[in-house]
């Protein structure tokens, strides 16, 4: 217990905020290169094969991200972006690739209608 005499003497600890994305020094985004790509099982009660990739980013972190959307064609040396955004079911994997950037393409088969920009995928042409 604290008394009077500590607190008016060194003041109270400021509350630090612990950062969600610590290989992102105050940037949004960073690119990286995928050092291996490979695939994941999630934690009960899920059950898949999540795909994810060990990338290492320009300042020379190495992070898991979670690779997201239908298909791909990352391999080792591909150049990729990396934003945050954890994957719930995934320990470890904090970070997301973004889609339609670098080496990451959006692919022909996978047109979608809902939540398109965060896949890459340009707008459908309306005739």
């Amino acid at each position: 217990m604290i008394t009077c005499r500590k607190l008016a003497r060194y003041g109270r600890k400021k509350i630090l905020h612990k950062t969600k994305v610590p290989a992102f020094p105050r940037c949004p985004m960073l690119a990286g290169t995928c050092v291996k790509v490979r695939i994941a099982k999630p934690k009960k009660p899920n059950s898949a094969n999540r795909k994810i990739a060990r990338v290492r980013l320009s300042n020379f972190n190495f992070v898991t991200a979670y690779i997201p959307g239908q298909g791909h064609v990352l391999q080792e040396h591909s150049v990729v972006l990396v934003r945050g955004g954890r994957t719930k079911d995934l320990p470890g994997v904090r970070y997301k690739l973004i889609r339609g950037k670098k080496d990451f393409l959006w692919e022909e088969r996978f047109l979608r209608r809902k939540r398109r920009s965060k896949f890459g995928v340009p707008k459908p042409k309306t005739n």
